[in-house]
């Protein structure tokens, strides 16, 4: 399917605020508003953003409702996930992706969202973006590179990593996970795919899995511990067809509260993500500047982009948006 690319987003554009996935307080819903008038935008909400059904946003029918409403509406420019949580896999049987690629807009989110990105990406062929959900706080860096990303498009847009995460790891006693580190050196070219560890596996096998193939795959998780990050990352690589040698390089984010618990022997971190990382041939990194965590970039799924661990860069190879 051919990548479809969203208009890019103007100063004073509407941007709609939906909870495609977990629930929200009404603190969570003020800080979405807030953040996205502070960068300049009007707010428009999804007419279910306040519904409580267990952990969920309202049931699934609610939430589709509002994320169809928002790419139909000609006043919204581009579509905000208040946060992740937990129940955007549920829309994924029931997404109208003809719709979809007929409204072509900017979706934002991560953690739990990462399920619309896959999932609009393999059968709208939509460009959508891995970065802040609505309810983040923001940092200058992250701000930067959200804005940049989406308001203004460049053959080439270079990504450094976000000094503050360094200065965290050299400075913070149990935040050596903030740290950047190459695990296999070099550089690598391929579109962006991934998002969060859980979500990406989960998927595989399913119609709304990632293809990995030639691709920079990249992946983050929280408060997971060691073992299940294995676990999780053993289901992808055990893909006959689709293994982690086979893509063109791999990133690895900040996996905020991962280590191991305290009750008990176990490998550190980086121990359990070097058992899949050490034995490739392609670029592979951790400890880079996405996740769950303030000083974050964007990641345009389905973007070309390369990765260079010398440089500690990601570059993204053509624009994001039209």
């Amino acid at each position: 399917m051919q990548l479809i690319k969203p208009p890019r987003l103007l100063p004073g554009d509407t941007i709609g605020l939906v909870t495609p996935a977990g629930q929200v307080s009404q603190a969570a819903i003020d800080k979405a508003v807030a953040n996205a008038e502070a960068l300049g935008f009007a707010v428009k909400l999804g007419c279910h953003v306040t519904e409580v059904y267990g952990n969920y946003a309202g049931p699934w029918q609610h939430r589709l409702e509002d994320l169809h409403a928002m790419f139909t509406d000609p006043d919204v420019k581009a579509i905000w996930a208040i946060r992740g949580g937990s129940g955007a896999m549920q829309l994924l049987p029931h997404l109208d992706y003809a719709l979809i690629r007929r409204h072509p807009k900017i979706l934002v989110g991560y953690s739990d969202i990462t399920a619309l990105h896959l999932a609009i990406h393999r059968h709208a062929g939509l460009v959508t973006f891995h970065g802040p959900v609505g309810m983040s706080t923001l940092s200058d860096y992250s701000t930067t590179h959200l804005l940049n990303v989406l308001m203004r498009p460049e053959d080439e847009y270079v990504i450094p990593m976000a000094l503050e995460n360094s200065r965290k790891a050299a400075m913070e006693p149990g935040s050596e996970h903030y740290a950047l580190r190459t695990v296999v050196p070099g550089t690598a070219t391929g579109a962006l795919m991934g998002g969060n560890l859980a979500l990406v596996s989960a998927l595989a096998g399913t119609p709304y899995a990632a293809d990995i193939r030639d691709k920079l795959l990249f992946l983050e998780e929280v408060n997971e511990e060691p073992y299940r990050v294995d676990r999780m990352m053993m289901q992808l690589n055990l893909n006959l067809n689709q293994p982690f040698r086979s893509a063109a390089g791999i990133m690895l984010g900040i996996f905020e509260g991962c280590g191991p618990a305290d009750d008990g022997p176990s490998l550190t971190l980086d121990e359990t993500t070097d058992q899949h990382l050490r034995p490739l041939t392609i670029p592979a990194v951790t400890g880079w500047s996405f996740g769950h965590i303030r000083h974050q970039f964007t990641l345009p799924m389905g973007i070309r982009a390369r990765i260079d661990t010398e440089r500690q860069t990601v570059t993204l190879l053509e624009p994001a948006v039209r």
